[in-house]
């Protein structure tokens, strides 16, 4: 049976839950609406249950099953927790987890609107997460490099995009991310996915971040571009104040790789859902606004 042939239903959900869980098995179910590698279904009113589907690897929600207990505690905002531990059987040969769920809208369906509030929500957050991470923390994979060794991925978005007038500024940006010097701190640990659709919104400011399958030990910069990919325009600095611990280079480090990420973000919305399932066609005005924010740097 290939990825795209396992049909997750929520049938399954709950046949799995009985022979696993049998505690759950009687709580509501319900699907939640987008992802790739993994489809989620909300479980009764505090839990979510995260089935694995196209990622090639049990790796992601392992390292979230192993870590996401150590850092929640010290994070100030509500964060997916794992409670159980579903393994693969004859009924679903791939590993799901259940957790506990953060409430509020995904930011990609949201708009902030208490944009203040939300730089100092996210700089508060990611300065509790930005501490030195052990030495047995995982290694960044396809991610986490300095901007100057991730070229391929950036000159395959900004050709893959229609940027017309805009396209020497993005070029620049990202130029002088290249130049940028390298982190010369610790590895610390970073959330290395932040973007619209795993943070969530509630009262009009940050609630919550999901998602931490990405998680490595590295380089702040890759955290701190979410100043531009989520915050309001107007807001970066005011982040950055109250993040206190972004030198000029790690700064310039994070702006160009959010003209990257706003680039993969227009890219999907371009391609609509790519035959995949939990398509994004939404993504690229999404994409598009950030990486006007990139560009006035503000």
């Amino acid at each position: 049976m290939t990825d795209t042939e396992i049909d997750i239903t929520a049938d399954l959900v709950r046949a799995l839950l009985r022979e696993q869980h049998p505690d759950l098995a009687q709580l509501a179910i319900e699907e939640v609406a987008g992802g790739w590698g993994n489809q989620m279904w909300r479980l009764g009113d505090d839990l979510v249950v995260r089935m694995q589907r196209m990622d090639p690897s049990p790796e992601l929600q392992l390292k979230e099953r192993r870590w996401l207990p150590v850092l929640a505690p010290s994070l100030p905002l509500p964060v997916p927790n794992p409670v159980r531990f579903g393994e693969p059987s004859g009924r679903f040969p791939k590993h799901w987890t259940v957790m506990t769920w953060v409430p509020g809208e995904p930011l990609d369906h949201a708009t902030i609107t208490r944009g203040d509030h939300a730089a100092d929500t996210l700089a508060a957050f990611l300065r509790a997460l930005h501490v030195e991470a052990p030495a047995d923390a995982p290694a960044a994979t396809d991610r986490g490099a300095h901007p100057k060794d991730c070229a391929r991925g950036f000159d395959y978005f900004f050709q893959s995009v229609a940027l017309g007038d805009i396209a020497e500024e993005v070029r620049a940006v990202w130029d002088d991310a290249v130049a940028a010097p390298e982190w010369a701190g610790p590895p610390v640990w970073v959330h290395g996915d932040l973007h619209p659709a795993n943070v969530v919104v509630a009262d009009g400011t940050l609630s919550g971040i999901v998602d931490f399958g990405d998680l490595f030990a590295g380089d702040p910069a890759w955290d701190l571009a979410a100043a531009w990919l989520l915050l309001p325009e107007g807001t970066a600095a005011r982040f950055f104040d109250a993040y206190a611990q972004a030198d000029e280079g790690t700064i310039r480090r994070a702006r160009g790789l959010a003209a990257m990420k706003s680039l993969f973000l227009m890219l999907m919305g371009q391609n609509g859902d790519r035959g995949l399932p939990g398509g994004k066609p939404h993504w690229g005005p999404v994409g598009r606004a950030a990486l006007d924010r990139v560009l006035k740097g503000v």
